[in-house]
């Protein structure tokens, strides 16, 4: 094999011989990756502190003070399919992930639309990131010169715009560069962000206790139930919400040909990173459910004033001197989450490119920095361009985009949970491990979330859900989730004209390795 073709320079062609079908390397920087810079860059993903200011006050607004419940309960599915992700990359670890395992599963066509959903979902929030980014920058200065009126700045939408596509610029040219530029970048961001999140916590659950608060409410474990929820639209309504919570946790997975010992490395990480994060979570949402209660007060989690930004509404009361450094995590969150989050649909892109997928150009690798760099530049530039249409159709873009990013993380989400389920078919009852990790709970996530993305796809019809927004007397949240997925459809439909060889199995088929090895004993014979 070349040089060229080690660092995977060139995408498979159907004509490679033995290694048509197979897994290959697409020349990314081997061993970079080490479970703690894994973990940190899952961490950074989620973005905890961006995350939860967006999402809790929605998420108070629909299910009262069973949010931690509902934290738990949307644990559960990504805990679930966090299980079958492991397995799968245990057997296949390959940058494309839920690309390559749809896939081998269920052959190219449910497969090609795993990727897309996975690509879909990530551009989407990267176009989120940017707008929360400008806007807590702007809050940011705000608070420093004492000038209320600079907040107001990130809501011109030029001036919004515009700064947003510095964030995108920014990001861009950092993953560009290589994994260990990603690492140092993250180290910093991710243990401020963390540490002025614990913080925040603590001391607000300190001012309640002490009767220091504007709403106190006293601890209860009733908190943790999630049977009162008083209906079940509520219940799916905020666990679609706590499920995006969780979401960016499998970008330690698209790393894998990237990490020391990829077989097991990128599984860990992903567990480790699920586990710190809902923990975190927890606390935050008991120590604001203790301090401002959940009603629709001046402070109340539930008052839709202060619910799209609830971190900024009650820093000053919880910290004081010190809130700017709550507008800081959050700026921080978001911009690292920005520049992390690229890792996973750019190395998505790359294997769909590597594989014949989509056009060569995709399965570029930098040649200095052995990083996706064609498939980085066009994802910024998708999300982007995204970004600013939706800043002019939706005056309320971060909570339409929550809420249509949701119903795709249960797409894709859902799709990859169920591959490994039917991968791993002839393995279900060789052992009582292999009967739980492989089928049952993949088999449990993936039907958890298929529930989740059907009931909101339906609710999300209605204008009320989400912003108000409409199209046609449809919901704007369901127009971008019916839309995006039907654009996915389209372009596969196109892909397969263009490149039939991939739609036939030739360059990535299922199940591969057992298919080649009989060719070859056939040849043997």
């Amino acid at each position: 094999m070349s040089a060229s073709e080690s660092r995977g320079a060139a995408p498979l062609a159907p004509s490679t011989g033995a290694r048509a079908g197979e897994l290959s390397k697409k020349g990314l920087s081997a061993g970079a990756v080490g479970v703690l810079g894994a973990v940190v860059i899952g961490v950074s993903t989620i973005a905890p502190a961006y995350t939860l200011t967006a999402s809790l006050g929605p998420t108070v607004s629909v299910v009262g003070t069973q949010v931690p419940a509902i934290i738990l309960v949307g644990f559960i599915p990504m805990l679930l399919t966090a299980f079958g992700y492991r397995e799968l990359n245990r057997a296949m670890p390959d940058s494309g992930t839920s690309f390559t395992w749809g896939v081998r599963a269920f052959g190219p066509w449910i497969g090609w639309m795993t990727g897309w959903g996975l690509v879909a979902a990530t551009v989407i929030v990267l176009s989120n990131l940017a707008g929360i980014a400008v806007e807590f920058l702007f809050l940011l200065i705000s608070q420093l010169s004492n000038n209320p009126d600079i907040a107001d700045l990130a809501f011109n939408p030029f001036i919004n715009v515009v700064v947003c596509l510095l964030f995108m610029l920014g990001a861009t040219l950092i993953s560009y560069r290589d994994m260990q530029t990603t690492q140092k970048f993250q180290y910093i961001l991710v243990t401020f962000q963390v540490a002025v999140l614990l913080l925040f916590a603590v001391v607000a659950i300190v001012k309640a206790v002490s009767g220091d608060a504007p709403d106190p409410t006293a601890f209860s474990w009733s908190w943790f139930n999630p049977f009162e929820v008083p209906t079940f639209s509520a219940f799916a309504a905020g666990l679609s919400l706590s499920i995006f919570i969780f979401w960016g946790w499998d970008v330690v997975l698209t790393m894998n040909e990237e990490t020391k010992n990829p077989a097991k490395t990128p599984g860990r990480a992903a567990m480790l990173t699920v586990v710190i994060v809902v923990s975190l979570y927890l606390l935050l949402s008991i120590g604001l459910i203790m301090f401002a209660g959940v009603g629709d007060g001046p402070l109340g989690l539930a008052n839709e004033d202060i619910s799209a930004n609830v971190f900024f509404a009650l820093s000053d009361p919880i910290l004081g001197p010190l809130a700017f450094l709550v507008s800081l995590a959050v700026l921080s969150s978001s911009a690292a989450s920005l520049q992390s989050t690229a890792v996973g649909p750019a190395r998505t892109l790359l294997a769909m490119g590597h594989y014949g997928a989509l056009p060569a150009k995709f399965a570029r690798v930098s040649p200095r920095f052995f990083t996706p760099g064609y498939a980085t530049v066009v994802s910024a530039i998708v999300a982007s361009v995204f970004y600013a249409v939706m800043r002019v159709i939706s005056e309320n873009v971060l909570t339409d985009t929550i809420l249509s990013l949701g119903m795709m993380i249960c797409f894709y989400y859902g799709l990859t949970a169920f591959a490994c389920v039917w991968y791993f078919r002839k393995q279900w009852f060789d052992s009582v491990r292999s009967f739980f990790f492989t089928f049952l709970f993949p088999l449990v996530g993936g039907a958890i979330l298929a529930v989740l993305f059907v009931t909101t796809l339906i609710d999300s019809m209605d204008p009320a859900y989400g912003s108000g927004s409409s199209i046609g007397g449809l919901g704007l949240v369901f127009v971008l989730g019916v839309v995006v997925i039907l654009a996915g459809v389209v372009i596969m439909i196109w892909q397969a004209i263009k490149r039939p060889a991939f739609f036939r199995g030739e360059t990535l088929g299922i199940d591969a390795p057992e298919s080649l090895r009989r060719a070859r004993r056939r040849q043997a014979d």
